[in-house]
């Protein structure tokens, strides 16, 4: 049984949640989303509480409820209140610049990168960090993923792009062998 999956969630003011078939709609402020929710889940509103359940007869059902609940609470805090991820990046010469919804990128390559931006992602660059928001949690992470992984940090200098809360294992280098 899901600790976290038979938990309710409610639903702040100004949110409203509607579950038709298997599709899970969910406005509010600052957008609406929506997801499908697949067996063994289901999804019930009333009086204000969103409830996830799941037929416990199916195999991974506990491992399901949790999930679902969990993307069902995200989409609640999503239209209320948003998502911010805050990127740094260290480096001579590595920067940042916003043009419309590109992200140029100068990571020490030969060449500038350009990042679009997707839809429902925004993003401020102020130095060297970039500050992204959006409503939708997953497309969030997976945007910062993707501009991380264009110049992961390496472990001798740090240079790279790097989550701000992200604590990096630094290497001693070549010195620290001849001892």
């Amino acid at each position: 049984m899901s600790r976290l999956g038979k938990m309710p969630i409610n639903l702040p003011e100004g949110v409203t949640a509607t579950f038709e078939g298997t599709l899970l709609t969910v406005k509010g402020p600052k957008g609406e989303l929506k997801r499908e929710i697949k067996a063994p889940a289901s999804v019930s509103i009333a009086d204000g509480v969103l409830t996830v359940t799941v037929d416990r007869e199916a195999k991974d059902a506990s491992a399901y409820w949790g999930l679902f609940r969990t993307l069902a609470n995200n989409m609640v805090t999503g239209v209320k209140t948003g998502f911010t991820k805050k990127l740094e990046i260290n480096g001579v010469g590595y920067r940042a610049a916003l043009s419309g919804t590109n992200l140029n990128l100068n990571l020490g390559y030969s060449h500038p990168i350009v990042f679009p931006l997707p839809t429902g992602v925004t993003a401020v660059v102020e130095g060297n960090s970039i500050t992204l928001t959006s409503i939708d949690n997953e497309l969030l992470g997976n945007t910062a993923y993707k501009i991380r992984k264009l110049r992961a940090p390496e472990p001798y200098k740090g240079k790279g792009v790097k989550y701000s809360d992200e604590t990096l294992r630094r290497k001693a280098g070549k010195t620290a062998a001849k001892k």
